[in-house]
Formats: structure tokens, C-alpha cells, sequence
């Protein structure tokens, strides 16, 4: 038997239960992978609450890497002993070891650590395509990003450095405002005691973004809207403070012809040509130093709950893992 964490029913932390589990051997385009890291994502909250829903009892964590220990019929590309890593595309990753369809799977660099992939995967591929992809940037623009200090954040941060851009991040403690300015954000704000849209407006000489990436959801959105310059994108890829409320087209036409899009890593990683090149981009940046992953808090799999907790309170800064 292995051990796996299971929810039942949705609710708070405490719903998650470190049970055991019969693995089983893998079937056709499959492989069995035993986990030396877990990522921990604040989708997994989602998922947890019942804000996104799934089937139960379920698993839980879409984020993992370690080794091949069997594979199933017609498996040719990946073999018994590589280095694995994945993100997104179904849950399940709280686990000492699963079966898991290699279309999700890429091999691992052997520069990269297990840690460094299990800590980077879904929020590095989520900052290559928000970065990339969704409103690629050139170099030169002037950009606000929420939650700098975060995983996602503090990646973004670098990311957006070595792309010549210059970054407005917010956070919510100076001791977050540090870490952001640390790892390349040009501009923090701390919105606990600072207004960011009129310092969005005074940084950027009234004009506004072009883009605002925002993974708060209701509480920043129409603030977020409001730090926009005529025809500039929101992208909404969060909801850490809850559901954006629903709102008038004419919120979007009213300040000038703004866009506004709810992208997701899935979308982006569709197709195993899309999944290599997002995972290749990361892998680059990672291994040429340009971005490093922060990884400031280790749990056991087994004290999941804790970790939930401090992430939900927003205790956390970068990257977060789990380990069987």
C-alpha cells in the first residue's frame, strides 16, 4: 500500500485525510511515478473548498516530479528510471506515488532538481504563458502584477527583468515588499497601506498599463480595471479573495475599450508540441539562472493541512512543496 491524501467531502483544511491507497500498475499510454516532491498551488484550494469542482472522494495536488517505476503498453518516449515532472490536468499529486498518462509528463534536466520541478512546474509554465503568450511582452512596457511576493510572483519578477520590463508588484507586508524587490520588481506596493491604482497612476505618470495580471480576483478587479490604459488586458488568473463579481460590458467600454481574459495553464499546455515548448522555455530560464525558484516552505505530505493554512493566510512567500 502507499500513502495519499483523499478528501471526501470539501470543507476546510481538516477534510484532507493521509490515507492509504492500492496504486496499481499502469495501463495503456501510462506510467507509475514515485514522487520525491509535491507541489502545493492555491488551485488546490479550489479544489479543496469546492469552489472548482471535481468527483469525491478525489485527490488533491496537480503538481509533481520523481522517477518512472513502471510503464504501461504502447509506452515508448519515457522508460523505467527517467526523471519526470508535470503540471496540471488532473488531480492526484499528493501522493507517494501514481499512475499518470505520459501526455501531461516531460523528462526532467538533470541540472534541475526534484525539488526545483515539483516547486516550479504549473506557476513557472503559468508565468511563461501569462508572460509569453497571453499578453507577450516585448520589452519596455511597464506592467502591474499582483501577489509579487508569491510563487508565481516572485517568478514573474525575474522573468519580467530579463525581459527588459519594468515591474509594478503588490503585496501585502514590507517584508514581502523586500522579497519582490529582490528578485527584480521595479516598483512594490504594499496595498495594505498604500492606494495602487493612484500609485499605478503616479509611477506611471497617469497613462496607466498595458496589461494588469491578477490572480487576487474580487477585491482587486475593479481596481485592477482601473490601472488599464485605453484598449490594455486584465488578465484574471486567480481568485485568491474570491469570484470576481459580476459585471457590466460597459465597465470595460467606459474606461476605454479594455480587454479582459480568464486564461488557464490547460489551455496552454494542450497539445504535447504546446506542453514541450511552454516546459522548454521554463527549463531555459531556470537552467541559464535567469530565474531562480524560491523555495521557502517544506512540508511533509502528511501535515498538508498546515501547509493549506499558512497558504490560505497568506504566511507563504514563493514557492511552497510537499514532500512523501
Amino acid at each position: 500500500m502507499s500513502k495519499a491524501i483523499k478528501i471526501f467531502k470539501t470543507g476546510g483544511p481538516e477534510v484532507m485525510e493521509y490515507v492509504d491507497v492500492e496504486v496499481g500498475e499502469p495501463g495503456p499510454g501510462e506510467v507509475r511515478v514515485r514522487h520525491a516532491a509535491c507541489g502545493l498551488n492555491f488551485i488546490d484550494v479550489y479544489f479543496r473548498t469546492g469552489l472548482y469542482p471535481q468527483p469525491l472522494p478525489g485527490g488533491l495536488g496537480q503538481e509533481g516530479a520523481g522517477t518512472i517505476e513502471a510503464v504501461g503498453a504502447g509506452v515508448t518516449t519515457f522508460q523505467v528510471g527517467d526523471r519526470v515532472a508535470y503540471a496540471g490536468r488532473g488531480n492526484g499529486a499528493y501522493a507517494e506515488e501514481r499512475v499518470i498518462s505520459t501526455d501531461i509528463l516531460v523528462k526532467l534536466p538533470d541540472s534541475i532538481s526534484f525539488d526545483t520541478a515539483a516547486a516550479m512546474m504549473l506557476q513557472g509554465m503559468t508565468v511563461q504563458y501569462l508572460l509569453r503568450q497571453t499578453y507577450p511582452l516585448k520589452g519596455g512596457e511597464t506592467i502591474l502584477f499582483h501577489a509579487a511576493a508569491g510563487g508565481i510572483g516572485l517568478i514573474a519578477c525575474q522573468w519580467a527583468k530579463a525581459l527588459g520590463v519594468t515591474m509594478i508588484g503588490t503585496v501585502s507586508t514590507d517584508e514581502k515588499a523586500a522579497l519582490a524587490k529582490a528578485q527584480g520588481c521595479a516598483h512594490v506596493i504594499n496595498y495594505k497601506t498604500e492606494n495602487f491604482v493612484e500609485r499605478v497612476k503616479e509611477i506611471t505618470g497617469g497613462k496607466g498599463v498595458p496589461v494588469v495580471y491578477d490572480s487576487i480576483g474580487k477585491d482587486t478587479f475593479t481596481g485592477s480595471l482601473d490601472c488599464l490604459m485605453p484598449r490594455g488586458m486584465l488578465v484574471s488568473f486567480g481568485s485568491a479573495s474570491g469570484p470576481v463579481t459580476p459585471f457590466g460590458m460597459n465597465e470595460l467600454a467606459s474606461r476605454g475599450s479594455l480587454y479582459v481574459t480568464r486564461p488557464s495553464l490547460g489551455s496552454y499546455i494542450a497539445t504535447r508540441a504546446a506542453l514541450e515548448a511552454t516546459a522548454g522555455d521554463l527549463f531555459a530560464m531556470v537552467e541559464s539562472k535567469q530565474v531562480t525558484i524560491e523555495i521557502n516552505q517544506r512540508y511533509a505530505l502528511k501535515d498538508v493541512g498546515q501547509a493549506h493554512s499558512d497558504l490560505e493566510a497568506r504566511k507563504t512567500t514563493g514557492s511552497t512543496i510537499l514532500i512523501p
